[in-house]
């Protein structure tokens, strides 16, 4: 355990991670909606999971993409994804975690959970929203789909500003007016959005793993 205890570098990115994400959610969708910012940055070295009752988005887009960044060791990595956009969704009953493992000071495992749109009647809303996805396990609902379009014309909302080097444009994508997903289970490494805004957030840290599912 002593060892733990002088590994200086694993205390700093427990310091980056436990910062409170949903702040760093609300700058960037500022900078996004002014146009201050591309979206497109080095991913950290944790995935994280997300589960939710229901979302429901509209101008659905998927497509495959790269994340790139830096795994926890400060080494070089690479991520496929599906990217999955909506221009606007709306999100029940949302739980996000990231679980930061072998902390120093005899910490060992910490769970971040993130908790919003809890009540029906409130739930969490984002437009220009972009999740880089890893895995995803629903029940899909799709309205007039086209599978099989070539990523570089999907239309509103359209691949991701910032990205467009990750993407082949004339790979595989699909589209919907509207996508409506029920159970929902998925594995993301990020997630951006022009505005995103989370109701009753409840923001706690839980030793050990405490994961959304």
């Amino acid at each position: 355990m002593s060892s733990q205890v002088r590994g200086g570098t694993r205390w700093k990115r427990f310091a980056l991670v436990m910062v409170p994400s949903v702040v760093a959610t609300a700058a960037v969708g500022v900078g996004l909606a002014q146009g201050a910012l591309a979206a497109s940055f080095s991913v950290s070295g944790q995935s994280f999971k997300v589960r939710a009752d229901k979302l429901v988005g509209h101008d659905f887009v998927q497509y495959g993409s790269v994340a790139t960044g830096k795994d926890l060791k400060g080494n070089d990595a690479a991520h496929a994804v599906a990217v999955s956009g909506f221009s606007d969704a709306t999100i029940t009953n949302m739980c996000q975690s990231v679980v930061t493992p072998n902390l120093p000071f005899g910490l060992g495992n910490v769970t971040l959970q993130l908790n919003a749109g809890t009540d029906p009647k409130k739930p969490v809303k984002a437009t220009n929203l972009y999740l880089d996805i890893a895995e995803l396990d629903a029940d899909a609902y799709f309205e007039h789909i086209d599978i099989g379009v070539a990523a570089g014309d999907v239309g509103k909302p359209g691949i991701q500003s910032g990205t467009e080097k990750k993407v082949n444009p004339n790979g595989f994508a699909q589209r919907a007016e509207s996508a409506t997903l029920t159970n929902v289970k998925q594995t993301a490494w990020a997630t951006t959005a022009g505005t995103f805004k989370l109701s009753n957030l409840s923001l706690r840290l839980h030793s050990g793993v405490k994961e959304c599912y």
